[in-house]
Parts: C-alpha cells; structure tokens; sequence
C-alpha cells in the first residue's frame, strides 16, 4: 500500500468539489437543451416531435455504458485524467450537435453524449466526496447533486435569451464550452489520495471487487430506481400538468418551473447539510417527509399560488433527499470500486425507471392527472422509505487509511 502523503490543502479540497459540481452542472445544461428544442428540432429536421424525444431516450438509455467505461478508467487510473477526458469528450460531442445537418447525425451524437453524461457523475461525485472533508461531506453532497438542477436552470435561461437571438445551433456551441473545465482540472485539482491508497492492480480486479460486493450493489441500484422515479415523477410531466389541469399561463409555467427549481437547490443543500446531524437515511426520511406534507398542495392545488407553493416545497424535499445520495452511495461502495459502483447504479436506476413518464401517463387515463402524479409518488415514497429502513449506511466513513483524517487542514 503506498506510504500516504500529506492530506489536502483548503484550497485543493474546494478546487476538487468545484470540479465535481461544475462538471455535473454543465452536462446537465447540455442535456436540457434539447429538452427545450423539441419542437424546433423537430421542425429543422422535418421530423415528428416524437423523433426528438427518441433522442433524449437513446442519451438515458446510453448513460451505463458511460458509467461503466469511465467509471473502470477512474478506479483503474486515477480520477483527474478521465474526468478531465471525459468532460471534453461530453463538450465535444455538444459542440457537433449544433452543425448536425440532418436527423440521424443528430441521432447519433445524442447517443454518443449518453455515453459522456452517463460517466460524468461517478468520477466527478467520487473525486469530490474522496477529497471532501467529513464533516462537510453532506452539504457538500448536496452543493454538487444541485449542479443538476442549476444545469436545468441555466438551460432554461439561455432557451429564453440565447435562443431567440442566435438561434437553436448557438445553443449546442454553448455546450461545447465546458471543455475548457479540463484546464482547470488540470492546473487546480490533485489525484485523489483515497484512489492512491485502494488502487486496483488490474481492470479485473476492479470487476471481482464488485462483484464480491453484488448484494449492496444491487441495493444501490434499487435504492437509485425509485430516486429516480420520485424525481422524473415530481417533474417531467408537471409543466403540462400545469398548463392542461390547473389551467396556469404557458409564460407562468416557466416562471413556477424556475421557481421550483429555486426549491430543489435550497432543499439539496439544507438536507445534505442536516445529514451530517441525523444520518444520512434519517435526513433522507426527513426529506421524503415534506413530499408527504406538501402533496395535497402539490398535487390537488387548484390555483396558481397553491401550486407554485406545492412545486418549490416538493422539489425542496425530492431534491432533499437526492443531495445526500453522492455522499450515501460513495460511503457504501468498496475502497477499490468507488469510481465505478456509484455512478453505475445510479446510471442503472435510471435506466431501470426509464418507463416512469408512460405510467404516469396511462395512470392519467384511470385516475386523472391528480391522482395519476399523488398516486405514483405515494407508492414510491413508500417503496423508498422501505429501502431506508432496511438499508446500510456508513455515514462519515474514512477514505484514507491515515488516523485523522482531514482533521487539520493545511492552508496555503
């Protein structure tokens, strides 16, 4: 085992959870671009909206073929040098997007960006909560999860200023500017010294650690499918709930989105912070608490300000419990594995609750839009709570085989 060097600056602590949040912030963004140009994609292209929508299926459905890749070369080879290749890879494939000349280039360059998106979050959350200290790991935990929300927001922002004076094609240039992150990476942020420590002789040694670990991988997974199914539930069909139940204005539907989504940052914060004090699952519990509350608003509310309200306190609780899973899912995973079992589960579960939209859809037909969104999220807070019950947790776990881990901070 190598002789363990000194711990971290401040600084390098800092530079290395920026890095994460920045990196997760930015794939985001380039993600939601397209959800924002549906309909003028679709027209370009001369296809139905739903060949757009395909699209953003093909990235979901490629994102575990990223977590596995970059997640073996993270734990195999450090995590600096493959998030650094893959940021640039996700920006480049971004940056193609915007000189697509027809529908299948396009296709194709969504699904490869899959594959960037999908290895971006394991490597970013692992380097992150490695170099972290611990007893900031949970509010740092829920500072980078929000990165995807505030990735959603920018999205949204240059959907109403970029696009209107540029055009949808500037929108993915836009996307290909976080590749200068590498740099930053490069120049600011250290090798993990937890990686040093518990690095895996070979590729397959890596896989045999995880799979002597499968029973709490899979935990993870399930875990990480029904997150995924209480955040999609909570949010991709709620713009149009809002505009054909409740009646709202298309323009205050957009306002209430940025609102709410104010509320999943606050929340992600407040929760990973509170984790530190009563445990991760107790704070996730906490979290899924305040869905229960605001349910009836959220869901039932038959006016603007209701529903508003209702929105920013759901998101502040989902958004709640998802900014402690990178702190949770790294303090489960093995030592040697801790590149590839996080950010693989999580692509998993969203792989697994890809179906989420159709239900709640088809529960529309039966139940009504109301009871379709409250029932579907009932279930799954549910089934989430089970989990937590009779899950693990390991809350401040030590990364580095060195007593005293990140007490004293050196500054600079």
């Amino acid at each position: 085992m190598p002789v363990p060097s000194s711990p971290p600056t401040r600084k390098q602590q800092w530079h290395a959870v920026t890095a994460g949040f920045l990196g997760w912030t930015l794939d985001a963004f380039d993600f939601f671009v397209v959800v924002f140009l549906v309909d003028i994609l679709a027209a370009q292209f001369q296809v139905t909206k739903a060949a757009i929508v395909w699209t953003l299926t093909a990235t979901l459905a490629t994102r575990p073929v990223g977590a596995l890749i970059f997640g073996l070369l993270a734990d195999r080879y450090g995590r600096r040098v493959p998030l650094m290749a893959n940021v640039v890879f996700f920006s480049l494939v971004e940056l193609l997007c915007g000189f697509a000349p027809n529908y299948a280039t396009f296709f194709i360059l969504r699904t490869l960006y899959g594959i960037g998106m999908g290895g971006e979050w394991g490597v970013g959350a692992s380097l992150a909560m490695e170099m972290a200290p611990r007893k900031w790991r949970g509010v740092l935990s829920g500072i980078l999860q929000s990165g995807y929300s505030i990735g959603n927001l920018l999205a949204a922002v240059a959907a109403r200023f970029v696009l209107p004076a540029l055009g949808w094609r500037a929108m993915f240039w836009i996307g290909g500017l976080p590749a200068l992150l590498a740099l930053y990476i490069r120049s600011q942020v250290p090798e993990s010294e937890a990686w040093k420590q518990h690095r895996a002789p070979s590729t397959s040694a890596i896989v045999k650690t995880l799979g002597a670990h499968w029973k709490s991988f899979a935990y993870l997974v399930l875990l990480m499918t029904f997150m995924m199914c209480l955040s999609h539930g909570t949010q991709d069909l709620y713009p149009d709930f809002l505009k054909s139940e409740v009646r709202v204005a298309p323009k205050t539907v957009s306002d209430i989105a940025v609102l709410y989504t104010i509320g999943a940052v606050v929340g992600a914060i407040i929760f990973g912070h509170l984790s530190e004090i009563v445990g991760r699952r107790r704070s996730m519990m906490l979290a899924l608490c305040l869905c229960l509350a605001v349910m009836p608003l959220w869901a039932f509310g038959n006016s603007t300000p209701r529903v508003a309200a209702g929105s920013f306190l759901m998101q502040a609780g989902v958004q709640g419990a998802w900014g402690i899973i990178p702190a949770h899912l790294n303090e489960l995973a093995p030592d040697a594995a801790r590149g590839l079992a996080p950010g693989l589960a999580y692509q998993m579960g969203i792989l697994v609750a890809a179906p989420t939209n159709t239900i709640e859809y088809a529960l529309r037909d039966h139940l009504g839009y109301r009871g379709a969104l409250a029932t579907f999220e009932l279930v799954t807070i549910s089934m989430i709570a089970l989990i937590l019950a009779f899950g693990a947790e390991r809350k401040g776990r030590k990364f580095v085989d060195e007593p005293g881990e990140f007490a004293v901070v050196r500054e600079e």
